[in-house]
């Protein structure tokens, strides 16, 4: 009998683009010469050495927390390396930044974003947790495994730590300071996982409405004494 050629193509077809997707080709973000393709407060934000680097000084401080701002539209499910280096002012204060993902913007005129956030910090406490930028905070620990469920007051989520990916202090100790860190990032779904220099730090899984399911991705400059914060490499896959 003869059959419908479209009976075979089809499935071909959609074979072909299964595998177009799980073969998605990491992308660089940063050209590694200047700020194409990002945006963020000029004063403040600059290539330096072939990074993205992030300064505030007391003459240029940052009034609030400020973003650099990825303009090539929203990512949902992606996978996400890159290299960060966190260098406090003289008094050696406490300093801070993140990557934001499936994040948002509340105040284009500033710079400011709201969302998921992959901390990180000139610290021995925070780098590693994720926390939600003007919304719900800190939704996990470093070193948790937790799942995040609907509560009556969506400002104060349900958070249950499920598991132990490792001890605070484990993870703190591969983490360099002064010098240069891996940052990796796997978001699929509701599920969110992150480590530093392999170590895994948080799994998430975000069961609430609130968690954002697409959105942009921007670099943290935090607002307090001055500072600065570097970012090179980083690698974006698709889904």
């Amino acid at each position: 009998m003869l059959r419908n050629p479209l009976h075979i193509m089809k499935p071909l077809i959609l074979l072909g683009l299964i595998s177009t997707l799980a073969h998605a080709e990491p992308k660089a973000l940063f050209n590694g010469k200047d700020l194409t393709g990002w945006d963020g407060n000029p004063d403040l934000w600059s290539v330096q050495d072939g990074t993205i680097t992030g300064r505030t000084t007391v003459a240029k401080p940052a009034k609030g927390n400020t973003f650099l701002i990825w303009k090539d539209g929203e990512v949902t499910d992606f996978e996400i390396t890159y290299k960060f280096k966190m260098t406090p002012g003289d008094d050696k204060k406490f300093v801070n930044s993140g990557l934001q993902f499936r994040s948002k913007i509340v105040d284009p005129a500033n710079w400011v974003v709201a969302g998921y956030q992959a901390d990180f910090e000139y610290g021995d406490k925070y780098s590693g947790i994720l926390y939600e930028e003007k919304a719900r905070g800190i939704l996990a620990q470093r070193g948790q495994k937790v799942t995040i469920s609907q509560s009556a007051d969506p400002g104060k989520p349900k958070i249950e730590v499920t598991g132990e990916l490792g001890k605070s202090e484990e993870i703190q100790a591969a983490i360099k300071k002064d010098d240069w860190n891996e940052y990796h990032i796997i978001v699929k779904g509701n599920h969110i996982q992150q480590f530093i220099n392999g170590k895994a730090t948080v799994d998430v899984t975000d069961e609430t409405a609130e968690g954002a399911k697409k959105g942009i991705l921007a670099l943290q400059l935090h607002a307090g004494p001055p500072m600065q914060v570097q970012f090179k490499d980083l690698m974006f896959t698709a889904l």
